[in-house]
């Protein structure tokens, strides 16, 4: 494993206690939106690599300055998604990029799904370009990854009670320290085939 994947893990750990408990507009904080976002990923029978996508799936939050939360789209899943792509396969970090997509996707195609958003859900997606057009829906679902996107923004929405038991992150280390381990292109191969 190289110096940069050996040392994710204790930087995510870190990153979680030090910037974890800040609100990011939920009634929760953003350590606990991703361990339930993982947690029922985890539950649900998903795949690990989607397990390890829902618990990773806000990081870029976690580099981000709160000021700007509420004035400016910063682009959290690009910025996590570049973050994770030369640690994880691309099953994990191609949801990460793709998941507001798919909450603009959803939006466009759903009105109850665009009803039942939370009020900071709502307010992201005006940043964040609103729903998509017919055509962008279109794109969105020809993009590799598309419905895992989706799935992950399934669990998203889900991941948000405050009255919610959780696994703890140390339950999650031994899978995400095997998918670091994953060649990209041999993970690429599994999924292919």
């Amino acid at each position: 494993m190289t110096s940069a994947r050996h040392h994710f893990i204790d930087e995510l750990a870190e990153r979680f206690a030090s910037h974890g408990a800040e609100p990011y507009g939920e009634a929760i904080s953003q350590a606990e939106h991703a361990l339930q976002c993982a947690t029922l990923a985890e539950r649900a029978g998903c795949s690990d690599s989607l397990v390890i996508a829902a618990l990773l799936h806000d990081i870029g939050h976690l580099y981000e300055d709160p000021a700007f939360l509420d004035t400016q789209d910063l682009r959290h899943e690009e910025f996590g998604a570049n973050l994770l792509r030369e640690l994880l396969p691309e099953s994990v970090w191609q949801p990460v990029r793709l998941h507001v997509a798919a909450k603009r996707y959803l939006c466009a195609v759903d009105q109850a799904y665009h009803a039942s958003l939370s009020w900071a859900s709502r307010q992201s997606l005006a940043l964040q370009g609103g729903p998509f057009d017919a055509r962008g829906a279109a794109a969105f679902l020809s993009a590799p990854y598309a419905q895992d996107a989706i799935t992950l923004r399934r669990l998203d929405d889900l991941g948000k009670d405050p009255a919610m038991r959780t696994l703890e992150l140390e339950h999650f280390f031994p899978l995400l320290g095997r998918m670091l381990r994953l060649d990209r292109h041999q993970a690429s191969l599994r999924v292919a085939g």
